[in-house]
């Protein structure tokens, strides 16, 4: 069965006062212990029991968690931020519908991780073209390889960069 449903301008903006609050609470908390909440909630979860649409985004949360402790990936500062802000919403049980209220209670998690996962598009794709060209040098085992191995994933993750801030200031420009 498929339900759809069209969120009207007032119900964006119920989610982007609800992300307010969570930046707000980003601001008081250390990164790392932004990160820690964010597994321990994923871990908490009853996810094998939560419907397939909330555990997709599920799955996205596990990625962005992977992506901003990943050394050699090194997110930029702006996406950073946009990150723990994400994180940092997902974490709180007490959002817009309390965690623990059955079958509904991740309706609204499921909601504003689709909202930022489309804004956070452009970061998640290319990092994740960043692992794959990272892969095909996974077998570098001597000092030259290892170093050659350094160099292409540093112009890689550069060219990344330029091409994830190029779309983002598309989308930026786009908004009216």
């Amino acid at each position: 069965m498929r339900i759809t449903f069209e969120l009207e301008p007032t119900d964006i903006a119920r989610f982007h006062e609800a992300l307010a609050r969570a930046e707000r609470l980003a601001h008081t908390m250390d990164e790392c212990d932004i990160v820690e909440t964010a597994k321990d909630a994923l871990n908490a979860l009853p996810i094998g029991g939560a419907p397939s649409y909330v555990r997709v985004r599920l799955t996205a949360v596990q990625r962005m968690i992977l992506m901003l402790e990943d050394e050699e990936w090194g997110l930029p500062s702006a996406e950073r931020g946009e990150v723990l802000r994400t994180l940092v919403y997902f974490a709180d049980p007490e959002d817009m519908i309390p965690d623990h209220v059955e079958v509904i209670g991740l309706l609204d998690d499921a909601i504003m991780l689709e909202l930022l996962l489309r804004r956070l598009k452009h970061v998640l794709q290319a990092y994740d073209d960043f692992c794959a060209f990272r892969r095909a040098y996974a077998q570098a085992t001597d000092a030259a390889a290892r170093h050659e191995r350094g160099t292409a994933l540093a112009r890689k993750r550069d060219a990344l960069r330029v091409r994830m801030r190029r779309r983002l200031e598309k989308i930026e420009a786009a908004r009216p």
